[in-house]
């Protein structure tokens, strides 16, 4: 069975940035077992598998170990296929996850994704053990639980000078571990670094789903429900934000790296 592809930097405007994603369209699901070993062939970040049902999408992510909830940067790079790619022309398209209802729309910025706010609290884990495997010498301003645990530091510095020991951070119970502070470019509000070891991804290049806790976090300490971010790992990327009651504004580019077909047994 012959598979097309396509692989998407998610985040950017220009190849060798961002966020790369593997996007496959699908006539039918296959087996979870043959997703995961595509996704783990890849050995991206995440791999994207969508359906067409009528006039909307089934849409799931794996990474090379497991299936995900939630990834932003791979339905970024699913709805810039579906646009340029395939040459969809609906103004609104939404897709059925498993984190609720998606939708993605083209603006004048790039694509906008509408994402559910995801609330955070107080860390109540062994924090001694994070602050170890995050390789800190300094104890972080704030620390924060959802799906990933959030940990606020007091410069980008700090943040970008961060070397945590990986299997050491994969034995915390989360699914990642934020890092984030305030910008030193008055272009940017602020920064962050996603370290996953634990879903098979040491550090993510730009995480959208991060920025459903990050958003509202840094809407709340800044007093503003816009803002512009930026993600400082060694790809990089920038997005753009806005809180609006229960809801995040996902916005970024994508840009085709390239595409090919996938040679997978038949199920």
């Amino acid at each position: 069975m012959i598979l097309s592809f396509f692989q998407i930097d998610a985040f950017s405007s220009v190849p060798f940035s961002g966020n790369p994603a593997a996007v496959y369209p699908l006539q039918h699901w296959l087996p979870d077992a043959q997703l995961q070993a595509i996704a783990m062939e890849h050995q991206l970040a995440e791999t994207a598998f969508f359906v067409q049902s009528g006039s909307t999408y089934e849409l799931r992510w794996f990474s090379p170990e497991t299936e995900v909830d939630l990834c932003g940067h791979a339905t970024l790079a699913t709805a810039h296929v579906l646009y340029n790619e395939l040459g969809v022309k609906r103004k609104l398209l939404k897709f059925y996850t498993r984190s609720g209802t998606l939708t993605v729309q083209q603006t004048a910025d790039g694509l906008m994704m509408d994402f559910p706010l995801i609330p955070i609290k107080k860390f109540t884990g062994d924090q001694q053990a994070l602050t170890v495997a995050l390789g800190l010498e300094q104890t972080p301003v704030s620390i924060w639980q959802a799906d990933d645990i959030l940990v606020e530091l007091s410069s980008q510095t700090q943040v970008a000078k961060l070397e945590p020991n990986m299997q050491a951070l994969a034995q915390i119970p989360t699914r990642g571990v934020i890092v984030t502070a305030l910008s030193k470019s008055s272009n940017t509000d602020f920064i962050s670094r996603f370290f996953g070891p634990r879903v098979g991804v040491n550090e993510d290049a730009v995480t959208g789903s991060a920025h459903t806790k990050l958003a509202p976090f840094w809407a709340e300490k800044l007093g503003k429900k816009t803002l512009k971010a930026k993600q400082i790992s060694k790809r990089g990327g920038e997005l753009s934000l806005e809180v609006k009651g229960e809801r995040v504004f996902i916005t970024g580019q994508a840009i085709r790296f390239s595409r090919g077909e996938s040679t997978v047994p038949n199920a």
